[in-house]
């Protein structure tokens, strides 16, 4: 390419050593490569420094440039690139075809992510041909619906669950942290541990849902308890224990309170911002007449109790 000046396009002098040649193609092969660089003109631009490192590297090819292709106006060759007089050189470089790709590339970039390389990665296939043979840079993130306890989700907690991730054959045991206070319906997400991509792995979105509890229900951040109580304590009042997530919680139940009566305990839902509340529905059980002494009871209250509960019907 006549006028072109590889030094320059490097961005170094021209008596640089080979070391910091090198260690400048570095520097710009991966602020340009077309798999990480969000610049417009990054492939042109990637390729513009791959054809001077391929001239500049080569000491043959180095002293051939400096000689006869400086970038005041000295003769070039045809064909885009670079090419020495006969028998001055090899000219099978230029552009972007085979053997332009520098040893460096043959070592190097592997697992790329962020813009950060490690070695290994490409190869002299080129960035857009290495993006459609290996896929996304970053693996789709994956969704699994999960148990979690009402005690649990109350408390917060550490687990250690297995879970089975679409597109694998085998159970993954994972740990995770169960947030105090989470909600149905959330989700926990786990950085890197959904489906594989070219540089980097998806992340795994765990949905929440509650496991269903002996005694307690959700609705939100609302837990409701019904609670069973005897006809005598309904009758004559007595004080309860009343079971939360939280623990055991006292309350006085008045005189002649009715099957039904649902009794309010303020912030004992779900904690949070806005925490939840527990609602407690008592339920009046009569106990079985299975004794003498249980039956002869019964009709006792028969003769003395004035008690219609059907006198609205």
């Amino acid at each position: 390419m006549a006028n072109t000046d590889y030094y320059k396009r490097l961005g170094v002098k021209r008596d640089a050593n080979d070391a910091d040649i090198k260690k400048q193609y570095r520097r710009l092969a991966r602020k340009y490569h077309p798999d990480v660089s969000k610049i417009n003109n990054a492939e042109a631009r990637f390729k513009e420094v791959n054809e001077a490192y391929d001239v500049l590297k080569d000491k043959e090819k180095r002293a051939n440039y400096d000689r006869f292709g400086t970038a005041n106006g000295s003769p070039f060759g045809g064909g885009g690139g670079f090419t020495p007089p006969p028998n001055g050189g090899n000219s099978n470089f230029g552009g972007f075809g085979q053997g332009n790709f520098s040893d460096i590339f043959d070592n190097m970039f592997k697992n790329a992510r962020g813009g950060q390389f490690n070695e290994g990665q490409f190869s002299q296939a080129g960035a857009q041909q290495s993006y459609q043979q290996n896929g996304p840079a970053k693996g789709e993130n994956q969704s699994v619906k999960i148990s979690v306890s009402l005690e649990d989700a109350y408390h917060g907690a550490n687990r250690t669950i297995n879970i089975r991730i679409p597109g694998e054959s085998a159970n993954k045991r994972l740990k995770i942290k169960i947030p105090k206070g989470i909600k149905e319906g959330q989700k926990i997400r786990l950085s890197g541990q959904g489906s594989s991509g070219t540089h980097a792995k998806g992340d795994l979105l765990l949905e929440v849902g509650f496991a269903k509890h002996k005694h307690f229900t959700i609705d939100g951040k609302n837990i409701s308890l019904v609670l069973p109580i005897t006809p005598w304590e309904a009758a004559l009042g007595t004080s309860l224990s009343i079971p939360t997530l939280g623990g055991i919680v006292e309350m006085k139940l008045p005189e002649n309170t009715k099957g039904g009566k649902k009794l309010r305990l303020k912030g004992r839902g779900l904690p949070g911002k806005g925490a939840g509340d527990q609602y407690v529905i008592l339920q009046i059980m009569t106990p079985e007449a299975n004794t003498d002494e249980l039956k002869d009871l019964y009709k006792e209250m028969q003769k003395i109790s004035q008690f219609n509960p059907r006198e609205d019907y």
